[in-house]
């Protein structure tokens, strides 16, 4: 029979779970055990994007984190660039991919990117902000354009349970992002909108997924939020899991 743990175990547990060590865009701390599965959605953002890579000869890969996700879709274009925002995962990104001979750029501003207009065939954007206006300027003509976005309902039952500030985009979606794609003069190829579910099974999954993603929270600390921690615990206890949403949208546009 599984061992329920007290008020002071259960502290001192998800001490060490939010040092865990994070990096790079890599959950499978969490994934290959089972302990955070999101449930699938109506596409498959890589099998949407390969086609489009072998046939391209320039791409940018806009926020690649430590280049996990690029790094599977070789080989790569011969003039293939990213872009990364967070400090940590540049030197991962370039130990992985500059070896590959892709580009490595730090960006920390959505509206000034460094390439030159005109400049890639092909642009992909998985869970990364960007600039509508930019990435048409630097689209090649005929050039596309596709993203796979995280919505602004995505986990809003952490925050509510929390009790914590509604997460300030909330508002993201399908419909905005279409809007601002279009209002900038691309054509949208394909668009698609999930709202399915990211299931836990434990509370120290949830305490270090709130450590890789602070936007979500970000006044998240053990000792603020433990009351409310320890709700979510009972709860797990009681069901074994807790379900959030999972918010995603897919998008392809051209620039014509």
């Amino acid at each position: 029979m599984k061992k329920r743990l007290t008020n002071k175990e259960l502290y001192y547990y998800l001490i060490d779970e939010v040092t865990e060590r994070f990096e790079g865009w890599d959950f499978s701390y969490l994934e290959s055990t089972g302990r955070m599965q999101e449930f699938p959605l109506s596409w498959n953002y890589r099998n949407k994007v390969i086609m489009e890579v072998k046939e391209a000869s320039s791409l940018l890969d806009m926020g690649t984190g430590g280049g996990e996700f690029l790094y599977t879709l070789r080989p790569l274009p011969e003039y293939t660039c990213v872009t990364e925002g967070h400090k940590p995962n540049i030197s991962i990104a370039k130990n992985r991919l500059e070896p590959l001979g892709v580009k490595v750029f730090e960006v920390e501003v959505d509206e000034y990117l460094p390439f030159e207009g005109e400049t890639f065939e092909l642009i992909i954007n998985k869970h990364e902000s960007y600039s509508p206006k930019e990435v048409k300027r630097i689209l090649k003509d005929k050039g596309i354009f596709i993203t796979q976005q995280v919505g602004g309902l995505n986990d809003k039952e952490i925050n509510e349970i929390l009790e914590a500030k509604e997460f300030e985009l909330i508002d993201w979606n399908l419909e905005k992002a279409v809007g601002q794609l279009e209002g900038v003069g691309l054509k949208i190829f394909e668009q698609k909108e999930d709202l399915v579910k990211t299931r836990f099974y434990d509370i120290g999954a949830i305490v270090y997924y709130l450590k890789a993603i602070p936007w979500q929270v970000p006044d998240f600390t053990i000792e603020r939020y433990f009351d409310k921690l320890l709700e979510i615990y009972n709860q797990i206890e009681r069901l074994g899991y807790i379900d959030f949403t999972c918010h995603r949208f897919f998008i392809i546009a051209s620039k014509e």
